[in-house]
């Protein structure tokens, strides 16, 4: 874990180290595929305005060069997706949890807290985005691949999601932000506040975005439209699952440790796939629970202590947890 309210050096340490992989992966289709900084520049500034003087600051802090700059405002990224299954539930209390699924050798590893606009904290991707999160007014987000092979224009859905919750409190305020920023793929974003209330959003650059009431979240969106991953990733069989475990009046607690077993959790080392982690956020207590079989951190706004750990997700994996 990583508590920095400012971008500073703890930010550019974790820059340093995985810019080398980053840059690979915007580079895999050639610079000239990825757009120019002006445009980069422009977009941001006209969907996320709030934004640009921290990702000016991160500019800095990266060196300032074109190429970072243009990585940075992650518009137009090279595609990218994952797994994941994730609900929201009210068992006495409002909580969102999550399983991210993707490859350990491509995953930061690092729970950030930070207090940009607001005091968040979440899981990072591509230095300053988030794969889930949660801020101080309550409002917990989480995503998943949409399960469609769609690429457009917008930005990459971790940038949103920081953006969310830095400038947002509540489901219907997160509606709004996710229905004007645009997203460069198909994801779902599982919304949840302090009050209980939830929506899951269907987004994607060729559609308008769907609101769904439904609880439960895996990767496909109102129908499967690519049955070849559907198949591969058994996102029916991961909904459905946990739609029982839901009918059956399961417990938090309960639910929490069915996260942790087959179908929810992947382990294919075959394929350098696995469950990375599983994430409850409990918005009503400022908490987060970062869980593994047998292993769990717990953190919220008021005690956030850094530490690293290494987590052992198989026979044949192994991940870095900056934790």
């Amino acid at each position: 874990m990583i508590n920095e309210n400012e971008p500073g050096s703890k930010w550019s340490a974790v820059f340093d180290r995985t810019w080398p992989f980053y840059k690979k992966w915007y580079l895999k289709e050639g610079a000239t595929r990825r757009p120019g900084y002006l445009t980069c520049s422009e977009k941001l500034e006209a969907f996320m305005p709030e934004l640009v003087p921290i990702y000016e600051k991160l500019c800095d802090l990266a060196g300032g060069g074109d190429l970072v700059s243009r990585y940075l405002s992650l518009y137009k990224p090279p595609p990218f997706m994952s797994g994941c299954t994730q609900v929201a539930v009210n068992d006495g209390e409002p909580v969102l949890i999550r399983n991210y699924d993707y490859d350990p050798k491509l995953f930061e590893g690092i729970l950030l807290s930070t207090n940009w606009l607001k005091p968040v904290i979440g899981m990072s991707d591509c230095n300053w985005g988030l794969l889930d999160g949660m801020n101080a007014d309550g409002l917990c987000l989480s995503l998943t691949f949409g399960g469609r092979r769609s690429v457009g224009e917008g930005f990459g859905i971790p940038l949103v999601m920081r953006y969310v919750l830095e400038t947002c409190s509540n489901v219907e305020e997160a509606i709004e932000a996710f229905g004007r920023v645009p997203v460069h793929m198909v994801y779902n974003v599982t919304v949840q506040d302090r009050s209980g209330k939830h929506r899951t959003l269907f987004l994607g650059p060729d559609r308008e975005m769907g609101i769904s009431e439904q609880a439960v979240c895996t990767n496909h969106q109102e129908q499967i439209d690519w049955p070849e991953y559907a198949e591969v990733t058994s996102t029916l069989e991961r909904e459905e699952k946990l739609e029982r475990h839901l009918a059956k009046g399961f417990s938090t607690k309960k639910l929490i440790k069915r996260f942790m077993r087959e179908p929810l959790y992947e382990l294919q080392p075959e394929r350098h796939y696995a469950t990375l982690y599983t994430a409850a956020y409990f918005p009503e207590k400022g908490l987060v629970r970062i869980l593994w079989p047998g292993r769990e951190i717990g953190v919220s706004f008021e005690e956030f202590n850094e530490k690293q750990m290494v987590v052992d997700l198989g026979k044949h994996m192994k991940g870095e947890f900056t934790a």
